[in-house]
């Protein structure tokens, strides 16, 4: 594993960098965007796996995020504007790094959860540097929602400032998260069933601050351009994606949304499109009790796309 810091598109932040390069010849390359309070090194086990069969593994902690973020302060905090497209521009920095450094590869995009959100956007404006892209954890949201979700963070950071930590927002956003699990431990609980991941997650730091202001609003952008028809014409009708989600996923809303996601995008004329929802699985499949099973699939689908 090495680790580098590479300028971020904002100009004036350094993007956190690992790299996991097989010990063989390597056959193709995954970029990984991660979702939202986490950071990249939390993908390792992931990665090291693709290893093992000549796949290079990528990717970067987004601003506000990890060890991008300068201080403790900048957790959960984007940039003052363009919050989204920024994000996803950064993502581009990381491809072109790769690509440069690792010349003439297959090249592949994983986004979950929010960062899957991203990697929908990335794909809708750089979709031709893609081979194929996975979308992990993703879900949709109604117009109505997102636009009484603008409403009510556009007047707290009018009165509170886009820094500000916003509980009920976070209540707003994840209080309805565990009520389809019995016994419930923790609140986050339906991030996984694996109890030693739960609690590692909340136990650390880059893992348990709150969103402020500005990334309620960076997540909302980026909700909004995703769903928009015209963006959605722009994704290139030639790319492979691979929609995989747990049917125990509330970002997802239990399956419904990522199915949703699925007819939008064939009606849209994606022509290689397929999804696979895993029976008792929750938001973070790669991190699940049944893990081996979703690594098999994702290398199987990479490998049948090189």
């Amino acid at each position: 594993m090495k680790e580098l810091y590479i300028p971020s598109s904002d100009g004036k932040n350094q993007l956190h960098v690992v790299i996991w390069e097989p010990n063989i010849t390597v056959i193709g390359i995954v970029q990984i965007s991660h979702g939202m309070i986490e950071y990249i090194k939390r993908y390792d086990e992931f990665a090291r796996y693709l290893n093992q069969y000549g796949i290079l593994v990528i990717g970067n902690d987004h601003l506000g995020h990890g060890e991008t973020a300068k201080i403790d302060d900048d957790l959960g905090y984007f940039c003052p504007s363009n919050m989204s497209e920024t994000v996803v521009a950064d993502l581009y920095e990381v491809t072109r790094f790769a690509k440069k450094n690792y010349p003439n590869v297959p090249y592949f995009l994983f986004g979950h959860s929010m960062g899957s959100f991203m990697a929908r956007r990335y794909i809708m404006t750089y979709g031709n540097e893609l081979d194929g892209v996975i979308i992990s954890g993703t879900g949709n949201q109604s117009g109505s929602v997102l636009k009484a979700g603008k409403i009510m963070v556009s007047l707290t950071k009018f009165f509170k400032g886009d820094r500000y930590r916003s509980k009920m927002l976070k209540n707003m956003f994840f209080s309805k998260f565990n009520n389809h699990i019995p016994n419930v431990r923790t609140s986050n609980d339906w991030l996984t069933k694996d109890e030693t991941i739960v609690d590692r997650y909340n136990t650390d730091k880059y893992c348990t601050y709150s969103f402020t202001i500005n990334g309620y609003r960076t997540l909302l952008d980026v909700l909004s351009f995703i769903q928009n028809s015209n963006n959605i014409a722009k994704i290139p009708k030639n790319l492979s994606v691979f929609l995989i989600a747990g049917e125990e996923d509330p970002v997802g809303n239990y399956g419904k949304a990522v199915k949703n996601v699925y007819e939008i995008y064939k009606k849209a004329g994606i022509k290689d499109i397929s999804i696979k929802l895993y029976k008792n699985d929750r938001h973070e499949l790669i991190n699940e009790t049944d893990k081996e099973d979703v690594y098999d699939d994702i290398r199987h689908w990479l490998i049948c796309h090189l």
